[in-house]
Order: structure tokens, then sequence, then C-alpha cells
């Protein structure tokens, strides 16, 4: 029998209830597992009537880091995000501890080496946490509000 099809599916667990929305999934360090959590994370931000662009390449990016960079044959990278006021944190563990990534200017010609240099324009902050080792998390905030235009408040009359 062929290992990929009897292997189960990826864990994924998501709450809304009026608490914190927050979506956890367990996914293959694999070029798939990466493009999954993509996936789920737009159809989370969707469900929650949240917006996705941003956040959907911050996670591609991130995801895709782990299943190269931090792939160990046989292990998973986990993939959690939640929401805490107007900030969307977006989290992507893996099991290679002994990889920081860090943000540098690829070559000149160089096909690959940019997904840093995105993440760090598209979120308000980004880092790495150490974790129990052989773990590391990368994270990224995004807020989720923009400022309000001055022409907004312009409509209110005194009084």
């Amino acid at each position: 029998m062929n290992q990929e099809i009897a292997q189960p599916g990826p864990q994924i667990a998501t709450q809304h209830d009026g608490g914190v929305p927050a979506l956890t999934a367990l996914l293959s360090s694999t070029p798939r597992g990466a493009r999954l959590a993509r996936l789920l994370a737009v159809d989370a931000l969707r469900s929650w009537g949240l917006p996705d662009e941003s956040a959907s390449h911050v996670v591609a990016e991130l995801a895709a880091n782990a299943a190269t960079h931090g792939r160990v044959p046989g292990r998973s990278f986990r993939l959690t995000l939640y929401v805490i006021g107007g900030t969307l944190r977006v989290e992507v563990t893996d099991t290679r501890g002994d990889r920081r990534p860090a943000l540098g200017e690829p070559g000149h010609g160089a096909e690959s080496g940019r997904g840093l240099l995105l993440v760090d324009a598209l979120a308000d902050r980004w880092g790495v946490t150490e974790g129990r080792f052989p773990r590391k998390t990368v994270w990224a905030e995004l807020s989720l509000t923009s400022p309000e235009p001055d022409s907004a408040r312009s409509g209110a009359s005194g009084g």
C-alpha cells in the first residue's frame, strides 16, 4: 500500500465561538503541506470575515521555509493563526531549531531567498522564538485595523 495514501490527513483545529478566532494545523513538511497551509489560512480568515491577501503571502513564505529549511524527514510543521484585538498572529513551528532564519539580500539572479524580505515588508513585526529543542517558531504579526482617514471624522458636527 502506498504510504502517502495510508497516512492520515492534516490535523486541524479551529475555534471561533465568540472567543479568540484561532486555527492550528499540523502539516507535512513538503511543498504540498506548505500550499495547504496557505489555503487553510485563507479559508479561516475569510470565515472570520478578515482580510486575507497579505496574511496569505506571509503564511505561504513561512510555511515554504518550514518545508524547505526546517524539514526533518518524518516530522511535520505546525501552523497557528489567532487574532488578539486588532492583530493577526501567524506562527509556523518546525523541528530544526538549529537553523534560524535570517533576513538577507539574495544574490543577483538568485531564484530564491526573498521570502523573509516579503514577510518583513508585509508584517508589522516578525521574529523567531526558540522552543524546546529541537523546535523553533517563526512568527509574524499583521495589524487588521487601518488608521482612520481624517476625512472620516470631518462629518462630525460640534455642538
